[in-house]
């Protein structure tokens, strides 16, 4: 992966565990696992004896197969499964290895145990997503009432708090949440169908024996086993795509408001970082970067998994490869972010002083829709909007401040006085439900956090 330049290498962000959920040899155990759990389920309903069952079982560890017959196998056949069925019958032994694979084929396996890797890297997900909301509820509260501009359209607008700004974080974070744990019964599904999905190889006890493999592998049993259904997945790399989209919208912002010209928030970096080889004074927001660079990418995935859904027949191997690649990437991604948002995060700095001098530089022109609706009771909403809309104009092209030329508008005479107009100036009275936004959406969070662990 590609990270922005100047970026923080993986080697100094924590190892969640995501490389080693889709290493070869854990994919391998997997596909063994399943194999183990099929000849047992084939055993439970009378389909394969019993002893050939866990003389299949004993057998299906990945350290009693012979590596290099695999990877030479994998070589001469080009085929990842017929080696390891080849494998597991060999150290089976006969006569029991003879029942190894019955009646399934190769997606059955591969895509059952893949959806068990799936399921791990899902709970890191998870758990990454728990870590940012714990921390989001930190940053809501403590600065539920630290005022600060809020912007619209690139321009000041009226007064907010962080806090609140926070809530608007932490809001679609839990319902990418929620859609997570959502998809978890369309996706976390067994197929045991055979090379079309119809039981034909197995027999009546097809369906009883994709139950039982589910059931012992704590999966759902795959209504319908076509290998040619692949809309879960896409899901799951559709909602991986809007949770990097909230991620990129907290980083993006973070990293505007470390500007110098802004200066309210700030990334930490490490003792020593350098921010430009040519400009000592560079502090720039790394990790917010790599964090951008990495939904795009993330994002870019939804295509590929939206035409991966698309097969010909019952099944495509391109399509099936399509999909891998997507579903992998985009939890391998969507980690990599989340790990880097977290520690941002963790470590914001925050600076209410820039804040509160931001808010001073339209000279109070922030403060003029609660100078308007002061006065729309005596002169109607619409008059006292041309009124503060003319003051605003005048105060901006000239020396002039906001206050002295509203207080000094005939219209205004006499409708507000001096010390009212100075009053409705004050940022800190007009944030409105900032604050109790801000705490209610961290206790909702926190709430969930509870629940959940």
């Amino acid at each position: 992966m590609r990270l922005a330049h100047g970026s923080i290498s993986d080697a100094r962000l924590p190892d969640v565990g995501m490389r080693a959920v889709f290493g070869l040899d854990a994919r391998r155990q997997r596909y063994l696992d399943v194999e183990a759990e099929l000849a047992r389920a084939q055993a439970e309903v009378g389909l394969v004896p019993g002893d050939a069952a866990e003389a299949i079982a004993a057998s299906a560890r990945l350290e009693l197969l012979d590596p290099d017959r695999l990877a030479a196998e994998q070589d001469r056949t080009g085929h990842l499964m017929m080696p390891i069925i080849a494998e597991l019958s060999r150290v089976t032994g006969e006569p029991h290895g003879g029942w190894v694979h019955w009646g399934a084929t190769t997606q059955n396996i591969q895509q059952t145990g893949d959806v068990l890797g799936v399921r791990s890297a899902h709970a890191v997900v998870t758990d990454l997503v728990l870590d940012v909301l714990a921390t989001l509820a930190d940053l809501a509260d403590t600065h539920a009432d630290t005022v600060m501009a809020g912007r619209t359209h690139a321009q000041q607008a009226v007064p907010i708090t962080f806090g609140f700004k926070v809530a608007a974080w932490i809001d679609p974070m839990l319902r990418h949440l929620e859609r997570l744990e959502q998809l978890g019964d369309r996706l976390f599904t067994a197929m045991a169908g055979g090379a079309t999905g119809t039981f034909a190889a197995m027999g009546p006890q097809g369906p009883r024996v994709q139950e039982v493999l589910a059931r012992r592998l704590g999966l759902h049993s795959m209504p319908v086993p076509s290998r040619n259904i692949a809309d879960p997945f896409a899901e799951l790399v559709s909602v991986l795509a809007l949770l990097s989209a909230t991620g990129s919208v907290i980083a993006e912002e973070i990293a505007r408001l470390a500007a110098v010209e802004f200066g309210e928030l700030a990334e930490t970096l490490p003792p020593g970082d350098v921010g430009s080889s040519t400009m000592p004074q560079k502090h720039n927001s790394k990790l917010c970067m790599d964090i951008v660079t990495i939904g795009g990418q993330l994002r870019a995935l939804v295509p590929l998994a939206l035409e991966a859904m698309i097969h010909p027949h019952e099944v495509d191997g391109a399509r099936v490869a399509m999909m891998d690649e997507a579903v992998e990437q985009s939890l391998f991604l969507t980690a990599d972010a989340l790990v880097r948002l977290r520690d941002v995060l963790g470590g914001l700095q925050v600076f209410p002083d820039r804040m509160s001098r931001n808010l001073g530089l339209t000279g109070g022109a922030i403060m003029a829709e609660a100078v308007m609706m002061a006065l729309a009771d005596a002169l109607g909403r619409q008059r006292a909007h041309d009124v503060v809309h003319h003051a605003a104009g005048v105060a901006a092209t000239t020396d002039r401040t906001f206050a002295e030329v509203v207080a000094q508008d005939p219209r205004v005479g006499g409708r507000l006085t001096e010390a009212r107009i100075e009053a409705l100036l004050d940022p800190g009275t007009h944030t409105g439900h900032s604050g109790e936004i801000a705490r209610r959406t961290a206790a909702r969070a926190r709430t969930v956090i509870t629940t959940r662990r």
